[in-house]
């Protein structure tokens, strides 16, 4: 029962929009950040709108202009047990490009927004929006996600599967890239139903376990039946049923069996 168990955490999920772009494959690996923001609930008047303009000011001005920042979305709660939660998910080519990054949007702002006056009143309305915690991870993404080539045109829905690494001692790297290539190639990357594929492991933060799974979807209809054509290409791909239990035994082994999961929806106007 934990061998299903556990290959159903690739089989069912395995964290920018897409309508008829194409599909490749990144066999290169990035370093992502992921920081946890929170509306201000106690403020009047909320309009979304509006905080979409101001973001999308930050955008323009710092975040586009910024190279050492390879992409940027905003994902906001659509089911997860926060409704105040906002993820502010980030692409790097690696350690050196976060610092870099850093310097290089004090940079920019200074130059957006000369007049000190100016840029204080800016990042005050812009801070209203927010309330003061948040958290912040850092992931690695793993060669061989799902990329569309180029951002979508509309929002869509982030399925976020967050599951653990078992580390068995008859484990070895080499099996585990070959069981994960093999499903990908039999299962994933033929469904047509996911638009996108994203899988991270832990780089910073609390939980060094942590294998975190994105698979981006138009919606809920369509993740349902995403899953539900998941399990129908892995039944088609290992017919016999001997096979199929080898197979799931031998992945399984790589998982606990523990997994959460959470759906976020983009705004795509905020996407870099």
């Amino acid at each position: 029962m934990k061998a299903m168990k556990s290959i159903f955490l690739v089989a069912l999920l395995s964290l920018l929009l897409m309508g008829n772009k194409s599909i490749a494959q990144d066999d290169k690996s990035y370093l992502v950040t992921v920081t946890k923001l929170h509306w201000n609930q106690d403020m009047k008047n909320f309009n979304m709108d509006d905080w979409k303009a101001v973001e999308k000011e930050y955008l323009d001005k710092v975040v586009k202009k910024n190279p050492f920042i390879l992409g940027q979305e905003i994902l906001l709660h659509s089911f997860t047990e926060d409704n105040s939660e906002i993820l502010l998910v980030t692409r790097y080519e690696n350690w050196d490009a976060i610092e870099k990054a850093g310097d290089k949007d004090d940079e920019l702002i200074k130059a957006a927004w000369p007049d000190e006056k100016a840029r204080n009143a800016y990042f005050e309305k812009r801070s209203a929006y927010y309330a003061h915690n948040h958290s912040d991870e850092i992931y690695a993404t793993i060669p061989g996600g799902k990329i569309p080539k180029g951002n979508f045109d509309k929002d869509m829905l982030y399925y976020v599967r967050v599951s653990h690494f078992a580390f068995p001692n008859d484990g070895t790297q080499k099996e585990y890239k070959e069981l994960s290539k093999q499903y990908f190639d039999a299962v994933l990357n033929k469904n047509d139903l996911i638009k996108a594929y994203y899988p991270n492991r832990h780089a910073w933060g609390a939980d060094n376990t942590q294998f975190t799974e994105v698979f981006v979807v138009e919606s809920l209809a369509d993740l349902d039946s995403a899953l539900n054509k998941n399990r129908d290409l892995f039944k088609a791909a290992w017919a016999d049923e001997a096979k199929r239990k080898e197979f799931n035994e031998k992945f399984g082994k790589y998982f606990t069996g523990k997994h959460s999961d959470y759906i976020y929806k983009s705004v795509h106007e905020l996407t870099k």
